[in-house]
């Protein structure tokens, strides 16, 4: 009887680190996911930002200057 009795209490301590590594898992991949997520975010406005500098030097090379100038000029320089 003592041998049942131990046997259950070793499967409720394996129960109960199964569901707390389940959770840290499922923390970790949530907190993953949201990583990705600023990221692509953050891609997104370096990618308007890019539009914006490339509109800025055709203008400038339109203008005259040359493309090291117009370069110089939209990079704030």
């Amino acid at each position: 009887m003592s041998d049942a009795s131990t046997q259950q209490q070793s499967c409720k301590g394996n129960k109960r680190a199964m569901l707390t590594y389940g959770v840290i898992q499922i923390s970790a991949t949530v907190v993953s996911a949201i990583s990705l997520a600023a990221i692509a975010f953050g891609l997104c406005a370096v990618k308007q930002e890019s539009k914006l500098f490339n509109g800025c030097v055709e203008a400038v090379v339109a203008d005259g200057r040359s493309n090291a100038e117009a370069v110089r000029y939209c990079n704030g320089g």
